[in-house]
C-alpha cells in the first residue's frame, strides 16, 4: 500500500506542478554561509544545546552541530537557527 501512496503523491505533485517537498513532507533546508540555517517541515525539537540541535522529521531525524547555536525563531513546522554551523546530518 505504501508504494501505491507514493506513486499517487508523485503523480499528484507532477500533475499540479507542486514541489515534492510539499507533497511528501520532506524537510527543506536553507543554509546561509555557516551562520544561519532555516529548516522547514520539522516535527519538533528532540534536543537542543548551544552545540547540537536535533529535530524530528516525518521520516527520521536531523542533527545540526556547531558552536554558539541559538534558536532565533520557531514555529509549528519551521525553525531558524543562528551560530557557527559545522555540520548537518540526516538520520533516516
Amino acid at each position: 500500500m505504501g508504494r501505491m501512496k507514493r506513486k499517487l503523491h508523485k503523480l499528484t505533485a507532477s500533475w499540479l506542478d507542486m514541489p515534492q517537498d510539499v507533497v511528501f513532507e520532506l524537510p527543506r533546508l536553507t543554509l546561509i554561509g555557516d551562520r544561519q540555517l532555516y529548516i522547514e517541515n520539522h516535527r519538533g525539537v528532540i534536543n537542543f544545546t548551544d552545540e547540537v540541535l536535533r529535530l524530528s522529521l516525518s521520516k527520521g531525524e536531523l542533527e545540526v552541530r556547531g558552536r554558539e547555536l541559538i534558536i532565533r525563531t520557531i514555529w509549528t513546522d519551521e525553525v531558524f537557527v543562528e551560530g557557527i554551523i559545522t555540520g548537518i546530518e540526516l538520520f533516516p
